[in-house]
């Protein structure tokens, strides 16, 4: 499972808001109509119509982020966040129950035709909004609460340390607590690096587990001859009294990434959960093709309009091909609606940016909505892509990045994808610094890889498309 102890968070925390609103509308139908609760529920369809209502609420909330748990935000943007949402609920309730007057109908026990909406509605909501704030402030203060919480000691002090000190304590929400780094010059200690700062040397390790109460060691040292404190982490693994792990471990599951800073090549070799049978690449290609066979059909009237839209648009092709790097580094002729000018690469390959000048007017609605890329269907039932797997590069751009970036290659171990990790946790991109950190959430995907994993990107993909965010 992919970043378990944080899926496991989340499904906990649907779980126990599926409850809350259940119970809020239970309650407002008990207080509106008591005599007759147990019929309106059970026997006039009812329930059904509650949990219509739950998961509308939820699905709200999954657009807003409100089931990100690693998303840092503030107590004052999460009571905003849930008033937002709750009202967008209502108003999506209210157009269903518009459109269906018979799901506001009620009967009571004599046959009385009586509505729903006589006060069930608005009072569920109201206690439905009290509920989720009162729940999800009182969980935000006790993950965040200092004492609370998994105490986290760092060993090492150098600039992949602190990033991964910084990463943990934007994410206070996860409750992990560091209380200080681990330093092999004494001259470090008492120095501040995010607060706190180096509390020791490698000598006092054990001494500085005891005193600090610690749950966790996290080793992040770039190079370990010589300074790494293998009697004391040994004895502490014997002892049984803390978990010890490396950064990379940590910051994967914190960032949903692989750092290239602290990557070593033996990370990946040897962590496992990256073996792929051919059982499951046979399966993989089942499922790509049933959705590209259903997503042809129920495209194609889009894509006929699109043609149209483009050739009445500007002159030139309707289709762009152009050459990517796919699997093994194989290169293939990627097809895409065009969105630019015929000439728009006169002068040579240059990063598309965000608000590209180069771009047609219907270009620019149709890279918005991503209708563009419908065509890489083609690519997708020709086995060069995947609907899932990083974005293909053009072949200039890849060798130029491969040169800069540490471990660029490795990204083309698997199919390129329709979406990806680092589409779906990235906004757009377009210089190296953005492929460095486009290529890490692309490693943590091709390490972690799953059809769950596939499933997951795809429904986040479906929320970024619905609110014409990211690239």
């Amino acid at each position: 499972m992919v970043r378990s102890d944080i899926w496991f968070r989340t499904f906990t925390l649907v779980v126990v808001e599926s409850g809350l609103i259940i119970s809020a509308v239970l309650l407002s139908l008990y207080v509106r109509y008591p005599a007759d609760y147990y019929s309106m529920l059970f026997q006039r369809g009812g329930i059904y119509k509650t949990l219509l209502t739950t998961f509308v609420c939820q699905f709200i909330f999954y657009l807003f982020d409100l089931y990100d748990i690693s998303a840092s935000r503030s107590r004052r943007e999460l009571f905003f966040d849930i008033v937002h949402a709750v009202a967008i609920a209502c108003v999506v309730l209210g157009l269903i129950f518009l459109l269906t007057p018979t799901m506001l109908l009620g009967y009571t026990e004599q046959g009385e035709e009586v509505w729903y909406a006589q006060g069930v509605p608005t009072l569920a909501m109201v206690l439905t909004l009290g509920l989720m704030i009162c729940w999800r402030i009182a969980i935000h203060w006790l993950m965040s609460h200092p004492q609370l919480g998994e105490r986290i000691l760092i060993v090492g002090a150098g600039p992949s340390a602190v990033e991964l000190a910084h990463e943990v304590m934007r994410r206070r929400e996860l409750g992990y607590r560091i209380v200080g780094f681990v330093a092999d010059d004494p001259a470090l200690v008492g120095q501040s690096l995010v607060n706190p700062g180096v509390i020791g040397v490698m000598d006092e390790l054990n001494a500085l587990v005891e005193r600090e109460r610690v749950d966790r060691v996290v080793v992040v040292l770039p190079d370990r001859r010589g300074s790494l404190p293998v009697e004391q982490l040994l004895k502490l693994r014997l002892q049984g009294r803390v978990v010890i792990e490396e950064g990379t471990a940590l910051y994967e599951r914190v960032t949903g990434k692989i750092s290239v800073e602290m990557l070593r090549p033996s990370w990946i070799i040897f962590s496992g959960g990256n073996r792929r049978s051919r059982f499951w690449r046979l399966v993989r290609r089942f499922v790509n093709l049933a959705i590209v066979v259903l997503g042809l059909i129920l495209s194609l009237p889009i894509m006929l309009l699109t043609a149209i839209a483009i050739k009445l648009d500007s002159p030139g092709p309707v289709f762009y091909k152009q050459e990517r790097v796919g699997k093994n580094g194989r290169t293939f002729t990627i097809i895409k609606f065009r969105s630019m000018r015929q000439d728009a690469e006169k002068e040579g390959p240059v990063w598309a940016a965000d608000d590209d000048d180069r771009t047609t007017r219907v270009g620019r609605f149709i890279r918005k909505v991503r209708i563009d890329e419908l065509p890489q269907l083609i690519n997708i039932l020709r086995g060069e892509m995947s609907f899932v797997g990083p974005r293909p590069e053009r072949p200039y751009f890849v060798e130029q990045l491969t040169q800069l970036i540490p471990f660029y290659s490795q990204r083309h171990l698997i199919e390129p994808g329709l979406t990806g990790w680092a589409q779906v946790m990235y906004p757009y991109g377009a210089s190296v610094e953005d492929a460095l950190q486009k290529l890490q959430y692309d490693l943590y995907y091709i390490k972690n890889v799953s059809l769950l994993f596939d499933l997951w990107i795809l429904i986040k993909s479906f929320k970024i498309i619905l609110f014409g965010r990211g690239r």
